[in-house]
C-alpha cells in the first residue's frame, strides 16, 4: 500500500516547485548511492570513479547517511544554496541542535558510539565534517553545474505541466511510476513501503526534483517551511537509462576535444542557438526559436545537429521540448577557440 497525501484547495494553492537543486538533498541521496549498487547503467562509473577517490574517514559520513533508514536532522536539515554553503553551515551547528538531532535519530535506530560525543568533542565533528566536504568535493562538486542543467530543465516542464493544466496535471505527471494522483489524495509509493495516510492541513507541499534520486521518490513530513516530496528529474524518467556524469576522455584537455571534433559544424546561427540554451536551460524550441530569432523549423534543425554531436540534451514532455547544454557544450562555449 502506499503512502496517501491528503490535499485540501489550500494545499493546492500552496504547493509549488522548487527552483534550483537543493545541495542536502542531493548529497544525502549521493551518500546512499555510493553505498548502493543498483542503476550500474546511470550510476556505475560514477559511484566507481567516486568510491576509489574517497579516503577511509569518508565511512564517519556514511555511518550517518546510511544506504536505508533515518539521516540524522542536523545533516539532513541544512539548506545552503551551495554544497560548500552547506558544509558550512552544518560546521557551524550549535551544540544544543547536534544532540537533540542525535538523540531524535537514536529514538529509531542505533548510532555509532563515536556519534554521541559529537556535541561536546569540537575536534570529532571537524573531524565528521572534514570527512563530509570530502564526499561532497569528489561526488557532488565536480558535477554540481550539470545537476543545475538538469534540475532546471525539468522546472521547465513542470511549469508547463501546471500552466497547461494546473496543480493536478502536475502531479499526476510528476513521477507517474511510483506517484499517482487520485484527488484529492497522492499515493506515493514508497521504496520502505510505508502504508500510512498524511493530511497536509493548508501547508501544501514543495515539490523537490532530484538528480540523486534517481527512481524513488524520498518524502520529508517535517521539513519547514513545509514538506517536502522528493522526485527523480524529468531526464531519470525518460526512456532508456544512460549514463550520468560521464568521465572527461583520457589524455587531453576536454574543452580542446570537444572544439576539434564539432568545430566543422559550429556556424554563427548555431554558436548563438548552443549559447542561448546554455544561458537559458530548460527553453523549449519555441521559446529558444524566439530567443535566437529564426524559425521554429531552423531552431529544431539546430537543435538537433547540437544533440547529435553530444552538446545539448533534449527532454520531451508529450509535446515540449526542454533543452540544456551539456558540460561538453558549456566547455566549448568556454574554450578560447571555441567561443561564438
Amino acid at each position: 500500500m502506499p503512502l496517501r497525501i491528503h490535499f485540501t484547495v489550500e494545499d493546492l494553492a500552496r504547493t509549488r516547485i522548487a527552483d534550483g537543486p537543493a545541495p542536502c538533498i542531493e548529497l544525502t541521496t549521493a551518500a546512499r548511492q555510493l553505498q548502493e549498487r543498483s542503476h550500474l547503467v546511470r550510476l556505475g562509473a560514477w559511484r566507481h570513479r567516486t568510491l576509489s577517490a574517497l579516503h577511509p574517514a569518508s565511512r564517519m559520513v556514511f555511518a550517518l547517511m546510511p544506504r536505508r533508514g533515518r539521516v540524522t536532522e542536523f545533516l539532513s536539515g541544512a539548506n545552503g544554496s551551495t554544497p560548500a554553503e552547506l558544509v558550512e553551515q552544518i560546521r557551524s551547528t550549535p551544540r544544543s541542535r547536534l544532540r537533540s538531532s542525535l538523540e531524535q535519530t537514536a529514538q529509531h535506530e542505533a548510532l555509532p558510539a563515536w556519534a554521541h560525543r559529537l556535541p561536546d568533542d569540537p575536534l570529532l565533528l571537524r573531524q565528521l565534517c572534514d570527512g563530509l566536504e570530502h564526499v561532497a568535493g569528489h561526488a557532488l562538486v565536480p558535477h554540481w553545474q550539470e545537476v543545475r542543467a538538469m534540475a532546471a530543465a525539468d522546472a521547465a516542464v513542470r511549469s508547463r505541466q501546471m500552466l497547461s493544466g494546473g496543480v493536478e496535471t502536475l502531479l499526476a505527471r510528476i513521477n507517474p511510476r511510483r506517484i499517482r494522483w487520485r484527488a484529492p489524495v497522492l499515493e506515493v509509493a514508497m521504496i520502505s513501503g510505508l502504508d500510512a495516510d498524511v493530511h497536509l492541513a493548508g501547508q501544501g507541499m514543495l515539490l523537490q526534483p532530484s538528480v540523486f534520486a534517481v527512481e524513488a521518490p524520498v518524502v520529508d513530513l517535517d521539513a519547514v517551511p513545509q514538506p517536502v516530496l522528493t522526485y527523480p528529474v524529468a531526464q531519470l524518467q525518460e526512456g532508456t537509462a544512460t549514463p550520468l556524469f560521464a568521465s572527461p576522455p583520457p589524455g587531453g584537455d576536454r574543452a580542446a576535444q570537444a572544439v576539434d571534433v564539432v568545430g566543422s559544424v559550429l556556424g554563427h546561427t548555431r554558436a548563438a542557438v548552443l549559447s542561448t540554451i546554455a544561458r537559458h536551460p530548460g527553453c523549449s524550441t519555441q521559446q529558444l526559436a524566439v530567443l535566437v530569432g529564426i524559425a521554429k523549423a531552423s531552431a529544431s534543425e539546430h537543435a538537433t545537429t547540437l544533440r547529435n554531436a553530444g552538446l545539448i540534451a533534449t527532454h520531451r514532455d508529450r509535446r515540449t521540448t526542454a533543452h540544456i547544454a551539456t558540460p561538453t557544450g558549456i566547455a566549448v562555449l568556454n574554450a578560447p577557440s571555441g567561443r561564438p
